[in-house]
């Protein structure tokens, strides 16, 4: 297949934690001849630590503050970009990574979500100890419909399927 060719450099996959941002977006790096960046593996190299001794170490508001920062700095062509699910929070960086890129909300039910991940201590998720996934889930939603250029239903869908909706997405 030729790269596609559309008016917006990148393809941003937005969406919570287990969505597939990752898994997706290498298929789909890989079927359009782009690159992939994942965010929270380049905050994990710059740091020395994973995710979740980050966040267990420094805080969320470091976290935070660290994706911010090198998602910001971001400054890509022909990538498909996963973003960690917590860059939500920050619309200046979510305009940053619109500026050149289409952002693509992977939306996939709560308790398709909760299946996925067996790992919910260790996996680096950004709660507070106050804040359950579906805490995070209900506040996170709403802000990932309201930042996305398009979402994408995910639900009941294989990999193949919802990488082939969003070939068909950036075509059009």
């Amino acid at each position: 297949m030729n790269k596609i060719k559309y008016k917006k450099g990148n393809i941003v996959l937005i969406g919570m934690p287990g969505a597939g941002k990752s898994t997706i977006g290498v298929i789909l790096a890989k079927t359009l001849g782009f690159s992939f960046c994942d965010t929270d593996l380049i905050i994990q190299k710059n740091e020395g630590h994973t995710l979740q001794e980050i966040i267990s170490e420094k805080g969320l508001k470091y976290f935070l503050v660290k994706e911010k920062d090198i998602v910001s700095s971001l400054d890509l062509e022909q990538h498909v970009i996963a973003p960690g699910g917590s860059v939500i929070y920050h619309s200046n960086t979510i305009d940053h990574l619109k500026k050149n890129g289409l952002v693509i909300y992977l939306d996939v039910p709560y308790k398709e979500l909760k299946k996925r991940i067996a790992n919910m201590k260790t996996r680096g998720i950004v709660m507070s100890s106050t804040q359950s996934f579906q805490d995070i889930f209900d506040e996170r939603a709403t802000l990932y419909k309201k930042f996305a250029d398009k979402t994408l239903v995910c639900n009941k869908k294989n990999m193949e399927k919802i990488v082939e909706e969003i070939i068909f997405i950036v075509q059009q």
